[in-house]
């Protein structure tokens, strides 16, 4: 387990990241996987992160650890602005996160992910989603991580997700969070394993296109 990415139990409603850059650590030092996460500001509704950043981003025009702002665009000659980009800095994968637990998706926070992935869409990124805290949702699941894909309740809050964001039910993975654990679970890894090795296989098609 690992706790890189800072997170707040008590402002889940709100943005807690900027754009940042992980990289996955072997074991050993000074070794990592050959792939990164790039972190982004969540949707929020209100200004929030611009779209237009974020399809900045998918072209790789954005530096690492570069803090949005939602009252001024990235633009060229900007400190956070990559003016040329390579390869390792653009988006190879998008992927959206959606908390099975949350409310309704607000219809402003919809379009704007719809426009991000069209735009994604347009450079033939590949696009998947993960929805998290499944166990939250579902008693078959809390009991038994096991039933995730026997739950029925799951299976119509997938295809709700899939239908609202155009995403198809193949390309959006559930997995549980682990949230009050402090040993880690074979079954729980199994489904985020999963996730990410179809990452690595879109991440690898589109890398192939270039």
């Amino acid at each position: 387990m690992t706790h890189e990415a800072l997170a707040s139990s008590t402002t889940s409603d709100q943005s807690f990241t900027k754009y940042q850059t992980y990289k996955v650590k072997k074991e050993g030092r000074g070794n990592f996987y050959p792939l990164v996460f790039n972190d982004i500001t969540g949707m929020e509704e209100g200004p929030g992160v611009r779209t237009d950043d974020i399809k900045l981003a998918l072209k790789g025009h954005v530096k690492d650890g570069y803090k949005f702002n939602p009252s001024s665009p990235l633009s060229d000659g900007d400190h956070g602005y990559i003016s040329s980009p390579t390869i390792s800095d653009k988006v190879h994968v998008l992927v959206c996160i959606y908390s099975a637990n949350a409310s309704e998706m607000r219809s402003s926070v919809l379009q704007k992910m719809r426009e991000i992935r069209e735009a994604a869409s347009d450079l033939r990124i590949p696009q998947l989603a993960i929805l998290t805290h499944i166990d939250a949702v579902c008693g078959e699941i809390e009991t038994n991580i096991k039933n995730v894909y026997r739950s029925k309740y799951l299976k119509r809050k997938m295809t709700d997700f899939s239908s609202r964001l155009g995403i198809p039910m193949n390309c959006i993975l559930p997995v549980k969070n682990y949230s009050h654990e402090i040993q880690l679970n074979p079954d729980v890894d199994a489904l985020i394993l999963s996730a990410l090795r179809l990452m690595i296989d879109f991440g690898d098609d589109y890398a192939d296109t270039l």
